[in-house]
């Protein structure tokens, strides 16, 4: 007897006989209240049934173009007829005459996860006269060249095993609903499990995991390569991916090699979702937008969203490395960096020329390409700031291929997300990240800096070439330049706001972020600065000016002294200084160990740049004292748009407290608009309006990388980018940021922006960091204050801290707290993490001694 899931609507039940048997179906015809505008075809893998497209479903019933949407059960498997073996030729087949009993001539969008998506490809081959469009969730259609089958596949074809994990006992399926993140609530594992009960009736899963064609000795090998064959086919047709990079079965291996495949599809990798895809994220939802955008505009026969052109800019389109060339004969300083504990006196810098950077650039850039580094190649660079990485960066641009930037600051397991997602081909890297490439089985050749080609630690992390090397080749003819249009770089992110994202840059794009840079500050030839600031750490060439980076971990800001800054500052006569708001606290922390020749070196420095996250004004205060002659200013920007507005320090000290940070005006060709948070449609620039900050500019980024679905949920289809920050203009036009969107709180009496109440609470003595947290449902959430008082017992504060806090917050909390340290991101050690607070305060408030 058929048991009705929750979740699936009885009206969507149906059975449908062919040939070949009867099939349970799931077919929402009967509850459409409009005309279709085309049919959905949902084709699920093994062990699962239908009831993986439920949500699918339900999304494309309604609105005002609804899809048809069929999900069938495969024959052997769910509620569908157990009517003997079936092979992958065979279940074309089926599927094939199941579509025509009903009756679905087109058009038609196949959808398909695990096995179901090499099926639902294979009936997209056979009916392309049909055809709109193709997507699949994790699935494959081929073993890549030289891959191992994946372990539990292989594990479970074991024989003897087989048959025992697959159909006598029902290991094999719940070993597929464990995966889910986060487990599958027990009456949702029931809608799978339901079909299966008893041994009879998980034959077919049985027999999916031995029909899995691994070779051309595979009876189902012919109809695996008729469908691989058939693929180009495709390429004319709108094609989306969803994938779950954490599946154990179907890796990003088999994403790369369907990408090749179907070079036009839309990819979206939902971080932490894995095999089970569609129950892990917001499938529907995403299959709908790209209907929507890219399916429908087809068959109306209107143009697709696409992204905006911002047309021609020649300035912008200026090569990166042009100043490597107008200087390769100049003997003079570009890069300096410390080689131990920097000192300028003892010699301890390590220096390079404009001359040599520029021949070290031409011949590792002929060396790469005779390593196998193609233009369009991803190139992860494991390299702290300095020559070596500035060489071996310009080259990759040089030659055209993409320079992947993950910063050790993400930790291993979002280092590791982040190269297994980009699609890397290259590593270059320093010994640690050689390691981590090894143990982690990165894809690609790895190329060393600091250990020698040939040497047995060479050997152990399987270099197969040494940047030192490649600098040391002969001069060649370099390819003609890439053009301004193609991929430069892609950067990743911080991940205090989620998992990092990479942020894809083209060459016309980065070249406008050196105008800007140019332009905004008045940059000069003869400026020589400080690279204490990760994004900017790597432009020194490009702007023309030399800088040096100081004896610090740029990738953790508080390992910054003031005596290693002074010591750079002296290394270079440098004139201007760029650093974040956490290296400059160290700073201030030790400024007592300068001695005076470091404190005249500061002195000398005419400009500071602080950015990264909200810079305090009384901050820059102390800092003036050490930069007596410097204009401080704060630039507020992200990686997805480095440079949007300024503001210098005595506009910070004339604008006085408001409700949040002050940044400034747009710098020169920047647009800013506010989202209203009341829900208002129109973007505005009135004064006094809280709405999320939206930008648009020529060095805006080009897009996520291999995340569509959120590159079109933050992205206007006439260039607007939506930042995530909330803020407000000011009358003056100047734009205060009051917090992050995620972050605004939403008790009963409406909305609450975080920044200006923690700003306030931090006036008080004692209190040196405050984070405003909800507690509770949006629309009731309880407000409470967690604050950084080291003189203060942990937990519930006391009576009189908790009333002075009360006092200035200005909003009614419903609790105040103490906390040794508020937890902040990893790269600026800034910004704090007030989601992880947030479940801290929740604990603390039930009780919880954790």
């Amino acid at each position: 007897m058929i048991t009705i899931a929750e979740g699936v609507d009885p009206r969507w039940v149906r059975s449908v006989t062919t040939p070949d048997g009867t099939w349970h179906v799931l077919d929402n015809a009967s509850v459409l209240e409009r005309e279709p505008i085309g049919t959905l075809l949902c084709v699920h893998g093994n062990p699962t049934s239908s009831y993986l497209w439920r949500h699918v479903i339900a999304a494309l019933s309604t609105g005002e173009r609804p899809w048809r949407v069929i999900a069938m059960d495969q024959l052997n498997m769910g509620w569908s007829q157990r009517t003997g073996r079936r092979r992958l030729g065979q279940r074309l087949d089926d599927l094939g005459r199941l579509t025509d009993a009903l009756e679905i001539e087109g058009p038609v969008v196949t959808l398909g996860h695990d096995w179901g998506g090499c099926i639902s490809l294979g009936w997209a081959v056979n009916h392309r006269a049909r055809l709109a469009g193709v997507s699949v969730l994790n699935t494959a259609v081929h073993q890549p060249p030289g891959s191992a089958l994946p372990f539990l596949i292989a594990a479970a074809r074991t024989p003897g095993v087989r048959r025992l994990v697959t159909a006598t006992t029902p290991i094999f399926l719940r070993a597929t609903l464990a995966i889910a993140h986060p487990q599958l609530p027990a009456r949702v594992q029931a809608g799978y499990l339901d079909p299966y009960r008893g041994a009879s009736r998980r034959g077919g899963i049985d027999e999916f995991v031995e029909d899995i064609p691994v070779d051309a000795s595979h009876p189902s090998w012919p109809a695996l390569q008729h469908i691989v064959e058939g693929l180009p086919s495709l390429r004319d047709l709108p094609a989306l991916m969803l994938w779950g990079p954490r599946d154990p079965v179907f890796t990003d291996l088999y994403l790369r090699d369907l990408r090749s495949r179907l070079p036009q599809a839309k990819v979206h990798r939902f971080e932490k979702a894995g095999h089970m895809v569609a129950e892990d994220a917001d499938v529907a939802g995403a299959v709908r937008q790209w209907l929507e955008d890219e399916v429908v505009p087809g068959i109306l026969g209107s143009p697709s969203v696409t992204s905006p052109t911002t047309g021609p800019d020649t300035s912008a389109a200026e090569k990166l490395w042009a100043p490597l060339e107008q200087h390769e004969q100049d003997p003079t300083a570009v890069l300096v960096e410390p080689t131990g504990h920097g000192n300028a006196q003892t010699g301890s810098f390590r220096v390079t020329s404009w001359q040599q950077l520029a021949a070290d650039v031409h011949r590792v850039a002929t060396g790469l390409l005779a390593t196998g580094v193609e233009p369009g190649d991803r190139v992860a660079l494991l390299v702290p700031p300095g020559a070596d990485l500035t060489v071996a960066l310009y080259a990759c641009v040089r030659i055209g291929a993409v320079a992947v930037i993950a910063d050790a600051g993400l930790g291993l397991p979002g280092l590791h997300r982040a190269i297994r997602g980009s699609a890397v081909r290259h590593v270059i890297a320093i010994d640690r990240g050689l390691a981590a490439s090894r143990a982690l089985r990165w894809p690609g050749q790895r190329i060393s800096v600091g250990v020698p080609s040939g040497s047995l630690r060479a050997r152990v992390l399987g270099v197969t070439a040494a940047l030192e090397d490649l600098a040391r080749s002969a001069f060649s003819e370099l390819p003609a330049a890439p053009a301004a249009d193609d991929e430069a770089m892609v950067i990743f992110t911080s991940g205090s706001t989620g998992p990092a994202k990479g942020v894809v840059y083209t060459h016309r794009q980065l070249a406008g972020v050196r105008d800007a840079l140019l332009s905004a500050y008045g940059l000069r030839p003869d400026d020589r600065f400080v690279a204490a600031f990760a994004p900017f750490a790597l432009f020194g060439p490009a702007l023309g000016v030399p800088s040096v980076v100081p004896d610090m971990d740029v990738t953790a800001p508080r390992t910054l002294t003031a005596t290693a800054l002074a010591q750079a500052t002296r290394a270079l006569d440098a004139t201007v200084i760029f650093a974040s708001p956490a290296a400059l606290a160290n700073v201030l922390a030790t400024a007592h160990e300068l001695g005076a020749d470091d404190r005249a070196a500061l002195a000398g420095v005419r400009l500071l740049l602080s950015a990264g996250a909200p810079v305090p004004a009384d901050l820059l205060g102390q800092v003036q004292k050490l930069l007596p002659r410097a204009e401080l200013h704060t630039p507020y920007g992200m990686t997805e748009a480095l440079l949007l507005t300024d503001v210098d320090l005595p506009e910070l000290l004339a604008a006085g407290a408001g409700d949040g940070v002050l940044v400034g005006r747009p710098l020169p060709g920047v647009e800013i608009r506010l989202h209203p948070l009341d829900l208002d449609d129109e973007f505005t620039d009135k004064a006094d309006v809280t709405g999320e900050i939206v930008v648009r500019a020529r060095h805006l980024k080009e897009r996520y990388d291999q995340l569509w679905y959120t590159q079109r949920a933050t992205a206007t289809d006439d260039g607007w980018h939506r930042t995530g920050d909330v803020g407000h203009f000011d009358a003056d036009g100047r734009l205060w940021v009051e917090g992050r969107l995620a972050h605004v709180l939403h008790p009963a009496s409406g909305f609450v922006t975080p920044y200006g109440v923690e700003q306030r609470i931090q006036t008080l003595p004692g209190v040196e960091r405050a984070a405003l947290v909800g507690i509770g449902p949006s629309g009731t959430q309880q407000m409470v204050a967690v604050i950084e008082a080291p003189f203060s017992e942990l937990g519930v504060a006391a009576p009189e801290l908790a009333a002075s806090v009360r006092s200035v917050a200005g909003v009614d909390l419903a609790a105040v707290l103490v906390i040794a340290a508020l937890k902040t991101d990893i790269r600026h050690n800034s910004k704090i993490d007030r989601v992880a607070v947030g479940r801290w305060a929740a604990r603390q408030l039930a009780g919880s001694l954790s």
